[in-house]
């Protein structure tokens, strides 16, 4: 469903350490909600808990959930991390976005 570099994963592991959660048993909440210069923008964030609408994907040892709500959108993502001169931050490499805004943080289907 939702694949993550390595890169990107040791940012994750080095992130959640630093805000008190804990890689092997908590998650990264991956979401997309109404908003941004092209539509929809991206939500990621860490959660100790999952719900009754959430579906649990793992990839490189990352346990990703993701509102069920948001699944159709994020099909296919790769998540991964950018340190380079235009910025850092998660970068999301989505196979279903037809049209990206300039700073990559929103899209349209």
């Amino acid at each position: 469903m939702i694949k993550v570099s390595d890169i990107a994963k040791n940012k994750i592991v080095q992130m959640m350490q630093e805000e008190g959660f804990n890689s092997a048993v908590d998650f990264v909440r991956v979401g997309v909600k109404s908003g941004g210069c092209s539509g929809l923008s991206y939500e990621l964030k860490f959660d100790a808990n999952k719900t009754d609408t959430d579906s649990l994907f793992e990839d490189n040892d990352i346990k990703i959930i993701v509102e069920k709500k948001s699944i159709l959108y994020l099909a296919g993502t790769i998540l991964e991390y950018s340190g380079g001169l235009n910025g850092k931050g998660f970068v999301f490499n989505n196979p279903n976005a037809q049209r990206t805004c300039g700073c990559g943080e929103s899209f349209s289907l």
